[in-house]
């Protein structure tokens, strides 16, 4: 089974990698922003977990610069999605608000929609 898991998870990245889509045209003042705006996200992920693809191929149509860790391989990361997040389940966002409240969101489609939300005023900005 773990040879099985190993040829898939490389497959999974090949296609990320042929398939990562472009960031949009922007101009330095909203890419300026998104970068501002990226500071407050953290994405929890596992770098071969489909759901985890799906929300960085997202950040990148969206020209969204996440910081992302690997809370497969990386155990102060992993400890920190169970202690902040309350389970280990990626892809997970953390979102640190400008008060430095923070919180935890699950979810793949849940994890997009939020970003779009939170970028349609910066890219759609005329």
């Amino acid at each position: 089974m773990g040879v099985i898991r190993w040829i898939l998870g490389k497959i999974i990245l090949v296609v990320e990698a042929l398939t990562k889509p472009k960031s949009p045209k922007l101009s330095a003042e909203q890419t300026q922003a998104l970068e501002r705006l990226s500071e407050q996200f953290t994405l929890y992920q596992f770098a071969a977990c489909p759901f985890c693809v799906k929300v960085r191929q997202a950040s990148r149509k969206l020209g969204l610069p996440l910081a992302v860790k690997d809370a497969k391989r990386d155990m102060a990361a992993r400890q920190a999605l169970e202690q902040g997040g309350g389970r280990i389940k990626v892809p997970c966002l953390r979102i640190e608000d400008d008060a430095g409240d923070t919180r935890w969101m699950y979810e793949s489609d849940d994890i997009i929609a939020y970003l779009n939300q939170q970028t349609a005023p910066i890219i759609n900005k005329i």
